[in-house]
């Protein structure tokens, strides 16, 4: 009923904890889940899915990540580890296929992730893969994250911060079981037929450029943030490009082939010499670069790639702190913060004091134990709630709504907050993508104009559950932008389990029965329909310049509908009939 990764995690938190928690208390539980493909030979099946309740929003918390580590634990023989309470001084946790061990991490308490990461391999065994939390983690900082393979990130929600509050610095997994499918004839058939699809071009661009190689494509849309999304245009978005990224700072792919089965490899890892900036490590990835180089405005790539690697080592999404200095920022230059609360001046465009603030809130130290609250609590702080950029407290990706008319929507109805990924609703407006099966069923065979609102309802919907099924089945959502489909998926996910999803409609009404439970746990925790809103600059001030001049996010005319198409009555929630259609307790 609910698959697995994503899906069971949310299963599984809703049934053993009491919503209404603190966040940060020993009652929450931590709950590290893989789907059923996860390290098997399907394409980038390589994810986990960390389930929590926030710190950050106070909502349920969902962050994913890629890489080794997630497989080991399905080669150790586990689909899922549950965290619960605390431990009484900093530990680790050991799991070496059946052993499971709790270890002293005195000594590890206060390291960087990759120093901890490579003290937990040495301490254990050379085969095991591990994950950890960085000082930011350890200071409770409201976005810290969980870091994995030496630059991966369960980036959003404040996993890390959960991780550091229960005093576990790391878990690391030893596994050495295959991993085992029901029907091994249809799931190899399956996998063929999956990289049949796959479409070179947008391979070899996301090879050669990562992912900031949509910045251009965003900025062509006015909906790259610039100045905390006071406009959707920025005039020197090249300086700061996937293009210039490439030719400039990037030195290779990460670890040299991109994550395990994966036919992309979009990560890549950077290195930069001018001393201010020096360094070497993992990303940036397209969000950092927007968040920090254009809502910042600092259109510095040196300046960009270290906070990016301040922001892996210390452990913080990279989302939320961008997003935060550059609400600072604003407040700054509008006179709402002194610059002696600061230490310094904050203009939009100081790079250095931008890399600054990074380090100094991931140590909690003067103005960055403001910021290590987020955006949103800093802004209330001050008084002025409005130019925190983010929903349900959470900062917002690197994707203006005004110029992306579903992504309104998407961001306003997500339960885990401001978020890109479940639903990945930009990608349908900007590339009118058509090859999903859920979209061509709906009669969408030509590219959508992502400034209309009116075919946006029913669509945004459909998206979010449908890639609660991707979240759930531990592959990479990429494989979707790349042509794999809704069938394909079907066939691979009943080939591993042995389980008959249902037919076409079978997995997108599973999404939908996730879904709602997230949105169930949320209202048990104390948010309402109230929250299913923006920051009043996206529904009030239409967007100066560029080619969204003069919109805003038309969400009081899309929420009815989008609550209708759902099946819940005009507050938002849930109904009876509804639930029963769903299978829901």
């Amino acid at each position: 009923q609910y698959i697995g990764g994503l899906g069971l995690g949310a299963k599984y938190l809703y049934d053993e904890i009491d919503p209404a928690v603190d966040a940060l208390s020993p009652e929450n539980k931590l709950l590290f889940a893989t789907g059923p493909l996860t390290g098997t030979a399907a394409p980038a099946a390589n994810r986990y899915v960390l389930v929590t309740k926030s710190p950050l929003t106070g909502a349920i918390a969902n962050s994913s990540s890629a890489g080794d580590f997630s497989m080991a634990i399905k080669y150790a023989g586990y689909d899922m580890i549950i965290v619960e309470g605390k431990a009484a001084a900093p530990v680790y946790l050991y799991v070496d296929d059946d052993a499971c061990e709790i270890r002293d991490a005195a000594d590890l308490w206060g390291l960087g992730t990759e120093a901890t990461e490579q003290a937990v391999i040495a301490q254990t065994a050379p085969d095991t893969k591990a994950c950890c939390i960085g000082p930011a983690g350890e200071q409770l900082v409201r976005f810290a994250c969980v870091m994995n393979d030496m630059g991966r990130a369960a980036g959003r929600s404040g996993v890390g911060a959960v991780m550091g509050s229960k005093n576990l610095k790391a878990i690391a997994v030893r596994g050495t079981k295959p991993v085992r499918v029901a029907d091994p004839q249809r799931f190899y058939a399956a996998i063929v037929d999956c990289y049949k699809n796959l479409e070179d071009p947008y391979i070899d661009h996301f090879h050669k450029h990562g992912t900031p190689g949509v910045l251009q494509l965003v900025n062509s849309h006015g909906a790259l943030p610039t100045k905390n999304f006071q406009f959707g245009v920025n005039e020197r978005h090249e300086e700061i490009s996937g293009r210039r990224l490439a030719e400039t700072l990037s030195v290779r792919t990460h670890m040299g082939m991109g994550c395990p089965a994966c036919p992309v490899a979009c990560g890549r890892v950077s290195r930069v010499t001018t001393p201010e900036f020096a360094g070497v490590g993992a990303g940036p990835e397209y969000e950092t670069v927007g968040m920090f180089g254009s809502s910042c405005y600092t259109n510095d790539l040196e300046a960009v790639t270290k906070a990016n690697f301040i922001c892996n080592e210390m452990g913080m999404d990279t989302i939320t702190m961008g997003g935060s200095i550059a609400c600072a920022m604003e407040m700054f230059e509008r006179g709402i913060i002194p610059p002696s609360d600061i230490g310094f001046a904050l203009p939009f465009g100081d790079a250095s004091a931008m890399v600054k603030l990074v380090e100094m809130t991931a140590r909690r130290e003067g103005f960055g134990d403001l910021l290590a609250e987020g955006g949103y609590r800093l802004a209330e702080h001050y008084g002025h709630p409005e130019y925190s950029m983010g929903v349900k407290k959470q900062e917002l990706p690197s994707y203006d709504p005004r110029g992306l008319q579903s992504m309104g929507l998407a961001y306003a109805t997500e339960p885990r907050g401001g978020c890109h990924i479940r639903g990945e609703a930009q990608d349908v407006d900007m590339y009118g993508v058509t090859h999903w099966r859920l979209m061509i069923d709906r009669g969408y065979t030509e590219p959508l104009d992502p400034q209309r609102w009116d075919d946006k309802p029913e669509l945004t919907a459909d998206l979010q559950d449908f890639f609660r099924i991707i979240d759930s089945s531990g592959l990479c959502c990429f494989m979707f932008y790349l042509g794999l489909n809704e069938d394909q998926l079907r066939d691979l996910i009943e080939a591993a389990t042995g389980i008959d999803m249902g037919g076409y409609g079978g997995l997108q009404r599973t999404g939908g029965r996730i879904f709602n439970l997230e949105v169930q746990f949320n209202r048990l925790a104390g948010l309402t329909a109230a929250d299913d809103t923006l920051p009043p600059r996206f529904l009030e001030e239409p967007i100066p310049e560029g080619p969204a001049k003069g919109l805003v996010v038309e969400l009081g005319r899309m929420l009815p509908r989008y609550y209708e198409h759902r099946g819940w009555d005009q507050d938002g929630n849930l109904t009876t009939e509804k639930a029963l259609d769903l299978g829901m307790p």
